[in-house]
């Protein structure tokens, strides 16, 4: 029986320890070490403090994170909280340091120009915030300085850049706790992704399974970095966002193995939930008069072996894998008012199946 992987925390519930453990600090004059934070769902975990810094103005205090077993491009990063004193009345006001992202964008649940503190961590913070000023006479009234050193170049293998989240990394967390090998994160990243499109105006959006299928499907049409969509293996979690939030074109591009699994209709098209169907390709050949394909086909080493066979043989298979895949995503859109074309791109970029609205259909 394999091992069981190990959680871990969010960048919010980072901040929240260290906030809490600078406030406590601002107070009194001591940085509680570990420092107990109280997150979603009643969980209590203690963080030990990697930095603490106290002036007369301010107090810093820092907590490593540790994100578990789960692949984060934040993993060890460390997340620093200085709070100051606020205007009377203010509350709690965040701000982002260095290493934290500004959004530049419309369509986040952030502002423009705000710091890009997601909402659930500024109200774990705020409730911190209060807590402490409760049981050291405080008033509650801070400004909140969020920092993550080293943030601005770790935010470059993240979606931050496309969704106009500038300088830095987003905070994040719903729960607090990083569950590894979460689709969860990847899939709100879609759905942001689909709102800032949204918001700025785009009609047309693309999502594809890798570099290689987006660069081809942005160049083919002409789209912009905000319009292109981190669909990756999930694209039930487009197709299904779409459904609820139309944008009135949307162009599928990947690989003939990955559309070949949509076409069978399978939504996630990762390699452990979803198989290709070779019963289903060399069905698609007899269907176009190629039986003599058929066997050789079923018989195929790989989806590309597959791809190679018909190419030999004059079958345009590609194009035939492309309707059935726009086929599939159709009936997941149901009446939502979205056209769709899809694109096959093999592993050097070349177009090898297509299909597009007939006209006047979606």
């Amino acid at each position: 029986m394999g091992e069981q992987l190990r959680y871990g925390w969010t960048t919010g519930a980072c901040a929240t320890a260290a906030t809490t453990a600078a406030y406590t600090a601002l107070l009194t004059g001591e940085f509680p070490d570990p420092v107990e934070v109280l997150l979603p769902h009643g969980r209590r975990p203690s963080f030990a403090l990697a930095r603490e810094r106290l002036t007369g103005a301010a107090a810093t205090a820092g907590v490593v994170k540790d994100a578990g077993d789960d692949p984060d491009v934040t993993h060890g990063a460390l997340v620093l909280a200085t709070v100051s004193p606020g205007e009377p009345g203010s509350g709690v006001v965040f701000r982002a340091g260095a290493g934290v992202g500004t959004v530049t964008r419309p369509g986040l649940p952030l502002a423009v120009g705000e710091p890009a503190i997601n909402p659930v961590p500024r109200q774990l913070m705020t409730e911190a915030v209060r807590r402490v000023a409760a049981a050291h006479g405080g008033t509650g009234d801070v400004v909140v300085e969020i920092a993550i050193p080293g943030g601005e170049e770790m935010a470059r293998h993240t979606w931050n850049p496309r969704l106009g989240i500038v300088g830095g990394l987003s905070v994040l967390g719903t729960t607090g706790v990083v569950v590894p090998y979460s689709c969860s994160a990847w899939i709100d990243s879609i759905r942001r992704g689909v709102d800032v499109a949204r918001a700025v105006g785009h009609t047309h959006v693309a999502g594809a399974t890798g570099s290689t299928s987006e660069r081809v499907v942005a160049r083919l049409h002409g789209l912009p970095e905000s319009a292109l969509l981190d669909m990756g293996d999930f694209v039930g979690a487009v197709l299904k966002y779409l459904r609820r939030h139309p944008v009135p074109r949307l162009s599928l591009a990947g690989g003939f193995a990955k559309f070949t699994k949509l076409a069978a209709g399978h939504l996630d098209l990762h390699s452990k939930r979803s198989q290709v169907d070779l019963g289903l390709l060399a069905g698609l050949a007899e269907d176009a008069g190629h039986p003599e394909l058929a066997g050789p086909i079923r018989g195929a080493n790989t989806a590309l072996h597959a791809l190679q066979l018909s190419q030999a043989a004059g079958l345009p298979i590609g194009d035939l894998v492309a309707a059935r895949a726009r086929r599939t995503a159709l009936a997941v859109l149901g009446d939502a008012p979205v056209a769709v074309d899809v694109l096959v791109v093999d592993r050097a970029g070349t177009v090898v199946g297509r299909a597009e609205p007939a006209t006047g259909e979606p």
